[in-house]
Parts: C-alpha cells; sequence; structure tokens
C-alpha cells in the first residue's frame, strides 16, 4: 500500500457543470475474477479494475494457480489451472478477497495460508470459516474466526447441505455459493438470518448465471448451486455505480450538474436505489441514452429516517449530503457497517464531529443534524470511502483536509486528479 498522503480537498467556487467517467465496478470485477479461475476455459476481461483490490484478488488466484495478465492498460486475461495451489494469500483490506477465496483454496490439493493489513484482523470472518469447517474442510487453528487462518485443501469438496451464519456479511454467502459449483455434489446453502447487503448477492447469482451455472433461489435465505464449470469467453465489466455516487453527491453538494456515460439500462449494482435516494435529497434524474444527468437543488432536503441496511456502502456519501442538508436524516439498518475497513459509523461520526457537525451515533446507524461546518482534517482510518464523504463536504466547506488520500488506490487509484478534474 502506498504511504500516507495528506490531500486538501478542493472548494467548488461555482457549481459544477461535468462529464464524469467512473471506473469498473469493484464488485463485478471480483467476482468474474472468481468465476474466470473457475472456468474451463480462458477469459478475457474488458474494462478491468486496475486498484489495489483487483490487483489483490489477481495475486489470490495465481497463488492458487490460475495465470492472470494484469496490465495497467487493455484487458485482463485469466486462464484457470495453470500450475498447483502454492504460498500465501495476501488480502489487504479487501473483503472480496478474504472471503471468496478460501472457499477456492479449499478446492486446491495444498495448505494456503491468509492474512492481510492490520486492520483487517479485525473484519468478521467467523460464519464462513464455520461454514466450511462443516463441509469438512479444515481450517487452523481450530478457533480461528479471522485472519490469520489457514485452509488446508484436499483437492476436491464433497459439498451438499450447510448452514451459514450470514448476519455479518453477505460475501461470506457469495463466496461459498461460486465455490459451490466445482463441489461434488454442488451446494445447499441456508443463511441464518437475513445478511446485509441482498443486492450484492443478487449481483452473484446473477453473474454465475451469466457463466452458464445452475443457481436457484428456492427461498428468500436458501440458495442451491448445482455443479458445474463456469464459461469463459469475452467479459466487460461494468461501471461502479457506488464509485459514481461521489461524483453524482458534487451535482446536489454544489447545485450543478454531473453526467456519467456509460450507465447502464439493466444492471445487478443496487442503482436504483442509488437514484431513489439522491431523488429524496432533491436531485432531478434523468437516464436516457446510455447516459444519467444529475442535477442538484437550491437546497438538500434531508432524508428523515431512512433504512439503507441493502445499500450500507452508499452510507458516507449519504451522510456527507445529509450533513449539507436543511433537515435531519436518521439512517438505520447498517450495524454491519462496524465491520468494515474501519468501524464506519464511529469513523463517520468522529469526522462529522471534527468539522464541527452534529451527529449521534446508533447501534445501527447515525442521526445527523444539519449545522454550519468549517474546516479540519479528517482521518480516513484506513477507508476508501472515508476519503469520499470529506471529499464531498470539502466542496461546501472550505479547509476540509483528508489525512491519507492514498486509501482510495483500494478501488480508485487516480481519484484526486478525477476529482480535480470534474472541477475544472
Amino acid at each position: 500500500m502506498s504511504e500516507p498522503s495528506s490531500w486538501r480537498a478542493p472548494v467548488a467556487h461555482a457549481p459544477v457543470d461535468a462529464t464524469v467517467e467512473v471506473p469498473a465496478s469493484k464488485s463485478l470485477m471480483a467476482r468474474h475474477l472468481v468465476l474466470a479461475a473457475l472456468a474451463d476455459e480462458p477469459t478475457t476481461l474488458h474494462n478491468p479494475l486496475v486498484a489495489r483490490d483487483s490487483l489483490l484478488m489477481a495475486d489470490a488466484l495465481r497463488t492458487l494457480g490460475a495465470d492472470v495478465a494484469t496490465p495497467t492498460a487493455g484487458p485482463w486475461a485469466v486462464r484457470p489451472a495453470q500450475r498447483p495451489a502454492r504460498g500465501e494469500v495476501d488480502c489487504g483490506l479487501s473483503g472480496t478477497v478474504m472471503r471468496f477465496v478460501p472457499p477456492l483454496a479449499a478446492l486446491a490439493d495444498a495448505a494456503v495460508g491468509f492474512d492481510g493489513d492490520t486492520r483487517a484482523h479485525a473484519r468478521p470472518m467467523a460464519g464462513l470459516l464455520h461454514a466450511l469447517r462443516a463441509l469438512d474442510v479444515t481450517v487452523s487453528p481450530d478457533d480461528a474466526t479471522g485472519l490469520p487462518f489457514t485452509v488446508h485443501g484436499a483437492g476436491q469438496v464433497v459439498g451438499g447441505t450447510v448452514e451459514v451464519d450470514a448476519r455479518e456479511s453477505s460475501q461470506y454467502v457469495s463466496g461459498l455459493l461460486m465455490a459451490g459449483c466445482r463441489f461434488a455434489d454442488g451446494l445447499r446453502l441456508h443463511a441464518v438470518g437475513v445478511p446485509p447487503s441482498t443486492p450484492h448477492i443478487t449481483m452473484t447469482v446473477e453473474t454465475m448465471r451469466a457463466r452458464g451455472l445452475d443457481v436457484a433461489q428456492p427461498t428468500p435465505t436458501t440458495w442451491t448451486v448445482r455443479p458445474g464449470v463456469a464459461s469463459g469467453g469475452d467479459v466487460t465489466v461494468e461501471p461502479d455505480l457506488s464509485n459514481a455516487a461521489p461524483f453524482l453527491a458534487a451535482a446536489l453538494a454544489t447545485g450543478g450538474v454531473v453526467r456519467v456515460p456509460g450507465w447502464p439500462e439493466h444492471t445487478t449494482q443496487p442503482s436504483d436505489e442509488l437514484l431513489h435516494l439522491l431523488g429524496r435529497l432533491g436531485a432531478e434524474v434523468v437516464a436516457e441514452g446510455g447516459a444519467l444527468t444529475l442535477s442538484g437543488p437550491e437546497t438538500i432536503t434531508g432524508l428523515g429516517r431512512t433504512d439503507m441496511s441493502s445499500v450500507g456502502e452508499l452510507v458516507p456519501t449519504i451522510v456527507a449530503l445529509a450533513a449539507l442538508a436543511d433537515s435531519e436524516t436518521v439512517i438505520t439498518g447498517v450495524a454491519h457497517l462496524r465491520g468494515h475497513e474501519t468501524d464506519r459509523l464511529a469513523a463517520l461520526s468522529r469526522a462529522l464531529r471534527a468539522l464541527g457537525g452534529r451527529v449521534a451515533e446508533t447501534d445501527d446507524g447515525v442521526h445527523v443534524t444539519p449545522t454550519p461546518l468549517h474546516g479540519g482534517t479528517v482521518a480516513t482510518e484506513g477507508d476508501h470511502r472515508m476519503a469520499t464523504f470529506a471529499a464531498i463536504l470539502g466542496l461546501a466547506v472550505p479547509g476540509v483536509v483528508v489525512d491519507d488520500v492514498s486509501v482510495t488506490t483500494k478501488t480508485m487509484p487516480d481519484f484526486p486528479r478525477r476529482w480535480q478534474a470534474m472541477l475544472a
């Protein structure tokens, strides 16, 4: 990871009027890479995301024996099962690496270690490791509930029926489903409780089906995967609509206009909820001709009480806009954000208070009461979305400083340049 890099968020001295191209989807990129490693033929990924999380995933798949070419320009190529698994997987701070790759490692005929950044040791893993053990996969040490740990692959997994406590992360479900296509008996997975961010499970299921796999969801918390092999070929990765959110938020923060070309007409990303939330905040949204145009209002309207359990990744963006609104916003249903790159609810509360904001942290969310803000330093705490949160506020509040903008390389390596270009 790069050295910490302090960054003064630029102020918008006029309403933004910009066309912004956003990079590929981190979530879809991770799923396409995993399925490419499970395929029976090479896969070419067009419009790849060249960022820390996807590079960590590529390295992890190389550890498991795949050949992954990751040029900084042009498509990526993945050839599965080129050599035996060997080495240790560096998860960094990537939830997709630490939760998607262990089930794949169970299929290898080798012991594969997993570790990551110091902060990653606090990210929840217990539900996934318990489910792997229930599938007769050996994970050591026996009492491991998070990083570091080792998966002792035996060359195959029988599969069958398993329960997973997925209340901490929907990624447990996605990781098991994708690997489950290569289990001898397939997989019947039952989630204990309701997973957060359920649209991401839908994304996994639809992405698997697009690659020719037989996945079904007989109940809201049960999924089945029949044994099969994912197809390869050419795959184009959609733009990241979550990464578009801060740029769209700039239109609201400045009363301007932001256009995003290449906005998909149909997607498994939670774009409808994003646009719905921005519309409730006062934006005018027009999607036509393969592009999205969002116009900001003169005054941002608070959301009142809003359950964001299905779109937790949008919370930092919405909290920033809520702090600039004319009325209160109470966000609920996002207790799982405490287990992300940092405890996001606590980090957002600390950051907003550092800028003079009024915010009350609750068990499962935050209560934002708008009040005049002032400049100050926002601690990112290793979390890329804390940096974009600060950038949005910096458009309207002079003197906002991000203590380490390098954290944005997780999903957007050139975020400061893109942000400044939007204001040019």
